[in-house]
């Protein structure tokens, strides 16, 4: 861990001014599948370097580096707990439990349109209304569910295509096309958001880009990366192929409602963002929902009781146990 990190790990990370933005950052981190993955295991419960072995296939030069990287961006706290030998472990922080509304959106998304998990995943319960649930993303203004449709997107101070682009390379990524069984939880929010550049692609479909040639230029990427993201995206149905009545020459991609319904992953990620990485121009998005016309702050209530959730009061139901939440209604 950097000995020159801050010690209060309750404090955002404040970024310079003219570089990457919070999107970017938060790209930067959450957009590699084997972050995401052991964050989900450090989330529940678990601590040890063999710990994260025995759950997960990764090799020790890429658990060990993902690791540090981690404990550098204060996701993780490293902390020796013997000193001969020397072992440590690795603890979360108010910055990686903060996440529940990110990991809480992905695993709603899985549950409910991709049907190729080899077993179903549980249900979630809301100990508040002792209820299995499902997630209802909500204006916090108005109180009102709202579609992606409804959205108005703007750039804010600290906002552009080319600071909200993560800036590390591309790091290996599931592939639908070749079959590959995931062996996380989440093997298809692992093709949209395990990857850096597909992260920023997605994003970019729901600031409403459709031309391939808009999303080589707004991304900066290359001409073959897009295409393969693209690809990608068809094969797991988030995107689809639209022929332009105008111009029969080029390549258009729109979001499927399967795509659309990702919304709250996106949603949950800039919120999350725009609260661990200040940039001093100010925020990179400014988001209105048309209904109310208030500015948009997305959050998640039980569709059981329509109280807002937090994350102390969601636990996963084990199999054997689920219920339908709707069974035994009139």
């Amino acid at each position: 861990m950097d000995d020159t990190a801050p010690t209060d790990l309750t404090q955002p990370t404040r970024l310079p001014a003219g570089g990457p933005n919070a999107i970017g950052h938060m790209l930067g981190l959450l957009g590699d599948e084997w972050t995401l993955l052991l964050l989900q295991q450090a989330l529940q419960g678990v601590t040890r370097y063999g710990q994260f072995k025995e759950t997960l296939p990764i090799s020790n030069s890429v658990l060990t580096a993902r690791l540090r990287s981690l404990s550098e961006a204060q996701l993780l706290e490293r902390h020796v707990y013997q000193s001969n030998p020397e072992r440590a472990e690795y603890l979360t922080t108010p910055r990686s439990r903060s996440l529940w509304p990110v990991m809480l959106a992905i695993w709603e998304w899985e549950r409910q349109w991709v049907p190729e998990h080899p077993a179903p995943l549980p249900a979630m319960h809301h100990s508040v209304c002792g209820h299995d649930f499902a997630p209802v993303v909500v204006c916090q203004a108005c109180g009102k569910p709202f579609e992606p449709r409804e959205v108005v997107a703007e750039w804010g101070p600290s906002g552009s295509w080319a600071r909200s682009v993560p800036q590390a390379t591309t790091r290996r990524r599931w592939e639908p096309e070749a079959g590959h069984q995931y062996p996380g939880l989440f093997p298809q929010t692992m093709a949209i958001f395990g990857n850096r550049w597909s992260s920023a692609l997605i994003g970019a479909a729901f600031r409403g880009v459709t031309r391939f040639t808009d999303f080589e230029a707004n991304l900066g990427a290359p001409p073959t990366l897009v295409a393969d993201r693209l690809r990608s995206f068809c094969a797991i149905g988030v995107l689809e192929p639209r022929a332009n009545p105008d111009r029969p020459d080029w390549a258009e991609y729109g979001l499927t409602p399967k795509g659309r319904a990702f919304y709250p992953v996106i949603a949950a990620s800039i919120a999350w963002a725009e609260h661990w990485f200040v940039s001093p121009e100010g925020r990179a998005v400014v988001q209105h929902h048309r209904t109310c016309g208030e500015e948009l702050t997305a959050i998640f209530t039980c569709d059981q009781c329509e109280r807002p959730l937090a994350g102390n009061d969601v636990t996963v139901v084990p199999a054997d146990d689920a219920r339908d939440p709707h069974e035994g209604e009139a």
